[in-house]
Parts: structure tokens; C-alpha cells; sequence
């Protein structure tokens, strides 16, 4: 058995739940075995990007958790990045004159 957390955040709330796993656990098993989805009911289980400590990762069914890991589960943008910082720079400029 490994030690794992499992983490979700909303802007209202934050989670990170401690779980001790099976060795050879995979990230989509543990966010099911954590139980995290049924606190976070927005949580859908078919579709939803995880990493661990910060690394997204592209196939959760098949990466496999270590001693320690900590497992993120993501929220989807709400807004791409590159836009957000184009309308920022936009409302600067505004401002500015």
C-alpha cells in the first residue's frame, strides 16, 4: 500500500483528500477510490484533465501513482490565456489614455 492525496479546487472551496492505495494504483482509480467526485459533483469521470504535482497528464487511466503523488484534478478554462491577457492589455490602454 502507497500513501496518495487527491486535490480539487473551486474559488469557493478546496479539497485535498490523504488515501492509502494499492501499489500500482492509476490516477483515474484514484480519483474513483477517493470518493472526491461525489463531493464535487461537477466532476465528470468521463471527461476531466488530471496531473500529478502540477504535470498534467495525458492518459490518467494508464499513469501509476508512487509514494507520495499527488493527484490534481483540473477545472476547465473558463477563458483561453492568450485572450484573457489580450483583453487585460486592451483595459490598460484604456485606461491609460
Amino acid at each position: 500500500m502507497i500513501q496518495i492525496e487527491v486535490a480539487y479546487a473551486t474559488p469557493a472551496e478546496q479539497k485535498i483528500l490523504g488515501l492509502e492505495v494499492a501499489e500500482g494504483t492509476t490516477v483515474h482509480q484514484a480519483i474513483v477510490q477517493s470518493g472526491i467526485h461525489q463531493l464535487f459533483p461537477e466532476i465528470n469521470l468521463d471527461e476531466y484533465q488530471a496531473g500529478v504535482w502540477n504535470k498534467l497528464e495525458k492518459k490518467p487511466a494508464e499513469r501509476v501513482l508512487v509514494e507520495g503523488d499527488r493527484v490534481e484534478i483540473y477545472r476547465p478554462l473558463l477563458i483561453d490565456p492568450k485572450q484573457a491577457r489580450l483583453n487585460r492589455a486592451a483595459k490598460n490602454k484604456k485606461a491609460e489614455q
